[in-house]
């Protein structure tokens, strides 16, 4: 495998852009599982804008995906593991962490077995690989959550963290831990962007206490655990056969720490005095990667482990669903367009004028409003005694908020022309009555490109969804102005 010219430049870029990334090049690896104990190969592909980061079990019969997502989450004892139907996928966390902290949003994971690899413990030899191929920039926004006020959680068996706005646009962690552990002590860590994550948070390897040890044997886990992959700590005086006896459990006769000593098993040398508090940091940006989405803000956390991680990422993707499908509207504010900007930019006249107004506009969405009156002329005759606004006309004024982002990109717009070529997806949900208020949101699904405009749609009525569809239309300057004598 080649390596990428200028690739880890590419991997900084990447984690601080406002576009998604994919990998520049596949890159593949093997190991045994920490809990399973089992060998398995992984490929890691690129993958297309909004695929998100999806796992594929190559060796179970129909090879079935498995989305890196918080609401697959079934097991979250001393790792995090995902499961759709009859698939699992175990300790998925240092993988999603360096995909991740290195700015990639979109990732294919095919594997012949049911256990990311442990590897040494952290997520550097992922970060290395993905350093190695690079990072490329797609023709797609970046999903993100930006926080504009505090959200806290909290359990019962200590875990708490906050998540607070930041006054920079960037990710930023902050981890306390505390385990009354003579050995660790209280221990903090921290990392300012992303851009930390490769070389200050990535080598940070995977703890665990010598009194935890038989009782995860006991628990079916830890059958990969080698010294070579986890730091394994003594909080309390042990004997030599206590020692021995623990040696002889996992295998490892080679197991020493001093009798009669608190410490580090075999004097493993930690790379950082706080690395188990920075490992911490590490499975909160994993687990947090099963939102589907980058996050604005500063998060804080103290005692933090994969229940409370992942109960905390669906608190936040819950979040980000609210904030993201329902437009805010405030009815007394200057409207971006009012009807007289629309007149200028549609040809369209009552009564088929369907969008009063124009609220927000950006590079790839926009949302518009239609106040629904009984004056409708549509109410008419749809229906006698209970009237409901058609569904083929919510998708017409849907269509014509698409035009009016389309049309306001283009000099003279009152040149060019919409043309519906095709429409899929539609659903309606809810009847919209007189007195309702429409907001209509429509996203860019692709670039435009030689005047095709592909759009998704969405109508609210307040916080319900009324009706969607999906929309491919064409622009077409084809209205010629009137010319003026001289």
């Amino acid at each position: 495998m080649s390596e990428s010219p200028n690739s880890g430049s590419h991997v900084h870029a990447a984690a601080n852009s406002d576009q998604q990334h994919t990998l520049g090049n596949s890159f593949a690896l093997e190991g045994i599982g920490l809990h399973t104990g089992e060998k398995t190969a992984l490929t890691v592909r690129p993958a297309n804008p909004n695929h998100g980061y999806v796992f594929q079990r190559m060796d179970l019969e129909g090879q079935p995906c498995i989305p890196a997502d918080c609401d697959l989450v079934v097991e979250t004892r001393r790792g995090t593991t995902l499961e759709k139907g009859n698939a699992r996928v175990y300790t998925t966390e240092h993988l999603l962490a360096a995909l991740y902290g290195c700015g990639i949003d979109n990732a294919h994971i095919e594997m012949d077995g049911p256990e990311v690899p442990i590897l040494d413990g952290s997520s550097w030899p992922f970060v290395a690989h993905i350093e190695q191929v690079g990072a490329v920039e797609q023709d797609a926004k970046r999903h993100f959550l930006t926080l504009t006020e505090p959200i806290t959680h909290r359990s019962d068996d200590g875990f708490e963290i906050l998540a607070v706005p930041s006054t920079e646009e960037g990710f930023r962690a902050t981890v306390m831990v505390d385990y009354g552990s003579p050995v660790l002590g209280t221990q903090h860590a921290s990392m300012r962007d992303l851009d930390e994550f490769a070389p200050e948070i990535s080598r940070c390897r995977t703890f665990v206490f010598l009194k935890e040890v038989k009782s995860l044997l006991e628990q079916g886990l830890i059958k990969g655990g080698d010294l070579d992959n986890a730091i394994v700590l003594a909080d309390r005086t042990y004997s030599q056969e206590e020692i021995t006896s623990i040696a002889k459990l996992v295998g490892k006769d080679g197991l020493a720490v001093e009798p009669g000593k608190i410490g580090i098993l075999n004097n493993t040398k930690l790379q950082y005095a706080n690395e188990p508090a920075r490992h911490k940091l590490l499975d909160i940006i994993g687990d947090l990667a099963l939102t589907g989405f980058f996050v604005r803000g500063h998060i804080l956390a103290a005692r933090p482990g994969h229940a409370g991680n992942v109960s905390f990422a669906k608190k936040l993707k819950q979040l980000y669903r609210s904030a993201d499908r329902v437009p805010q509207y405030d009815p007394t504010a200057a409207p971006l367009l009012d009807i007289h900007d629309i007149e200028n930019l549609l040809p369209h006249r009552y009564p088929f004028l369907l969008v009063d107004k124009i609220i927000s506009r950006t590079d790839d969405s926009i949302v518009g409003v239609k106040n629904v009156t009984m004056n409708e002329p549509f109410f008419q005759g749809h229906f006698p005694g209970n009237p409901v606004m058609p569904g083929v006309l919510q998708i017409e004024a849907m269509a014509q908020v698409g035009g009016i982002f389309a049309l306001s990109g283009v000099e003279m717009p009152d040149n060019w022309s919409t043309y519906f070529m095709k429409i899929d997806n539609v659903r309606f949900k809810q009847k919209v009555v007189p007195g309702d208020t429409v907001l209509f949101r429509l996203r860019l699904a692709s670039p435009i490109r030689r005047g095709l405009v592909h759009m998704t749609g969405e109508a609210f009525v307040g916080d319900k969804l009324v009706s969607q569809a999906e929309m491919l239309a064409q622009i077409v300057q084809d209205r010629v102005p009137s010319s003026t004598s001289a």
